[in-house]
């Protein structure tokens, strides 16, 4: 709709900040976990399919809680949720300097940890962002979104040089406590569910008025939906899960065996981080880019090249020889890596509009934590069964051009509500 601006900064944007700290210190701090599989595994002499387990467990509780927190996000708002959330993140980062055993690794890991996950991840943070916007909708949510990749950017080399100068005992008990005496106060403080509590409207515009021609509203979608369930009688639906299911499977399980994969190689742990972190700056560019271009061009079309060129650092790191396969994977699939999160969150608004939103995110990042469940096992059983990684990451490439064929057939056009036509608001009677 035609609308005029507020002065001054659209408080939406504080929204954004604080999001992507609360993304960044939270999913960083888990995400980095690649960092303590060798010496944790070394101390425990545990396998490479057992510390596996733990990790494929604790995704797929995220996934499978995410839908359940999702309702409730719709219910009470996620303000709560995320603050909820941090603290048990925050708590349990901490409690893990005194693993004992694998159990207990597994029971706070695994478990506890990844249902708090649901509460503060990058799904709720994007849910949240998208009631503030709605034209920079795609571009806030990227900007949110990239946190996450910030996050692996500074805190995993970060973790890194500490377990080197301390040990990852002392290491997990610094990021817990940062979690709790930085985001906390951040979250508290900032954030609010709706532009409506504090009295304005999406994007920072003005209440739009009867007068004059050119005004209009967008009418919803033709699959905007009143229940959730409802949603799963269309067929973009279904395409959104099938793909996200894709991203899981293929972002974490490098998030969880790039650093091991190349030490096995040769390369030292530094170096791994590194990689790892110009993987995680890649991402941040990525993400970025990609909000505005939606915002103009659409989503669906982005969506399905960035799943093509992830595939194809899947190829490139199979088959470059030495040093180039890792560094070439980590830029070109660095910048593919979150930037699906805010092309599936803005179809899923777009398409099955506001209301439902944090339930229907859930129920497609459960499809992403399930692929990503799978995938880690998957690593883990077949780097043991035959000493490398390459069966997984050639599954991985296969995979991506199934979701990248997918994304392109979404018929975002046809019901999308962007693109329907804007019904203009009669004047009122005079007289």
């Amino acid at each position: 709709m035609d609308t005029t601006k507020r002065s001054g900064i659209f408080y939406g944007w504080f929204i954004v900040a604080a999001s992507f700290f609360v993304i960044m210190m939270t999913m960083g701090a888990r995400n980095g976990v690649g960092v303590f599989v060798l010496p944790m595994s070394e101390e425990f002499n545990w396998s490479r399919s057992i510390i596996s387990f733990a990790a494929a467990l604790g995704i797929l509780l995220n996934g499978v809680s995410q839908p359940v927190l999702g309702n409730l996000y719709d219910r009470v708002g996620g303000r709560k949720l995320i603050l909820w959330g941090a603290t048990v993140i925050g708590v349990t980062a901490f409690l893990l300097a005194f693993t004992f055993h694998i159990a207990y690794f597994i029971f706070i890991f695994g478990i506890v940890m990844a249902i708090a996950m649901s509460a503060g991840s990058i799904t709720t943070g994007a849910v949240i962002v998208s009631k503030w916007f709605q034209r920079k909708r795609a571009t806030a949510i990227g900007i949110t979104a990239a946190g996450a990749s910030v996050g692996g950017l500074i805190l995993v080399p970060f973790t890194t040089y500490l377990i080197e100068l301390i040990d990852w005992r002392f290491s997990w008990a610094i990021l817990g406590s940062m979690i709790i005496v930085l985001v906390l106060p951040v979250a508290f403080f900032v954030l609010r569910n709706t532009p409506q509590e504090m009295g304005l409207l999406p994007d920072g515009d003005e209440a739009p008025t009867a007068a004059g021609g050119r005004r209009g509203v967008r009418p919803p979608g033709p699959l905007e939906v009143d229940q959730w369930r409802h949603a799963f009688r269309s067929w973009p639906m279904w395409q959104l899960c099938a793909t996200y299911f894709v991203c899981g499977f293929t972002t974490l399980i490098m998030a969880f065996h790039f650093v091991p994969n190349a030490v096995e190689r040769g390369f030292s742990p530094t170096t791994a981080a590194t990689a790892f972190g110009l993987l995680s700056a890649m991402n941040t560019i990525g993400v970025i880019a990609v909000g505005p271009m939606a915002d103009k061009v659409g989503n669906k079309t982005l969506l399905g090249l960035v799943y093509g060129f992830r595939g194809l650092a899947y190829v490139l790191l199979l088959t470059l020889p030495g040093q180039w396969g890792l560094w070439v994977f980590a830029v070109v699939g660095g910048a593919s890596w979150i930037a699906t999160v805010p092309l599936t969150t803005g179809l899923t608004a777009d398409i099955y509009g506001l209301k439902n939103v944090g339930t229907l995110s859930g129920m497609i990042f459960l499809s992403h934590q399930v692929g990503g469940s799978i995938g880690i096992q998957f690593g883990g059983i077949m780097r043991d069964l035959t000493g490398a990684y390459d069966v997984p990451f050639a599954a991985a490439a296969g995979l991506l051009l199934f979701a990248s064929i997918m994304s392109f057939l979404i018929q975002e056009r046809r019901y999308s509500a962007k693109y329907q036509p804007i019904q203009p608001i009669a004047a009122p009677a005079s007289g």
